[in-house]
């Protein structure tokens, strides 16, 4: 069944015109009054609604009933994503949101080959935030992940997560040697280029421990939705 989220509170009963660029989304799917579809607006849960009115510019709906569904993971996993090119940045916030992330810091380090900020790094965060809400309608979650505005590396070291990982080609552990448990954990990783000696020195001053994924090198884009799947299923819902 299609599913939409609406930045709006919701309850069971009334009939409302569902958001501009929602309702265009349903004329997309070529969706006929009396066809029922599902909202969710990331304060927990979803609602049956069904369509009752179409125009050529407006969709009106009535919320049937919410359902307490929360298909989110017990895990709190905050991934520090250095900034790639578009395309690969894309790939990784909608892997990240499927794979249950609860927030994505977009970071700028010294190697990064993108360089946001003003009306250009507004525009990229709307875009991030869209492709999030997107991955999320589609794979059933009820709450969309935190996209957070672009700051630099040193400016991401302050987390107060109970574990924090540092991706390294040179990292000290591999994940079998992680810790048991964890209810929140922080990953740092880096972009093409990885990160400098530098920044991999603060991140470790700041107690981030150096984890190494295996002895092949992953494109940026890859480390997210494998470290998200491997903490998932080592400390969540897979």
């Amino acid at each position: 069944m299609p599913r939409f989220f609406l930045d709006m509170p919701l309850a069971a009963g009334p009939h409302f015109n569902l958001p501009e660029s929602v309702a265009r989304h349903v004329q997309v799917l070529r969706l006929q009054p009396d066809d029922d579809i599902i909202l969710f607006n990331s304060q927990g849960g979803e609602y049956a609604a069904r369509i009752t009115e179409m125009g050529k510019r407006h969709v009106v709906v009535e919320v049937l009933a919410w359902d307490k569904q929360d298909r989110e993971s017990p895990l709190d996993l905050t991934l520090i994503q250095a900034i790639s090119a578009s395309d690969r940045m894309d790939y990784t916030i909608q892997k990240a949101s499927e794979l249950g992330v609860s927030r994505i810091q977009p970071i700028i380090s010294e190697y990064c080959q993108q360089r946001l900020n003003g009306e250009r790094a507004e525009k990229r965060l709307a875009h991030w935030q869209a492709i999030a809400v997107s991955a999320c309608e589609q794979c059933g979650r009820t709450r969309v992940p935190l996209i957070l505005p672009t700051i630099k590396f040193e400016q991401a070291l302050i987390q107060k997560a109970e574990l924090k990982l540092l991706l390294s080609p040179i990292g000290a552990i591999r994940q079998n040697e992680l810790p048991a448990s964890a209810s929140s954990v922080a990953v740092l990783i880096g972009p093409e280029g990885g990160f400098s000696a530098a920044e991999e020195t603060l991140a470790v001053a700041a107690g981030y421990t150096p984890l190494i994924l295996g002895p092949r090198i992953f494109r940026t884009e890859t480390v997210a939705p494998v470290i998200a799947a491997l903490l998932q299923s080592r400390y969540g819902d897979l």
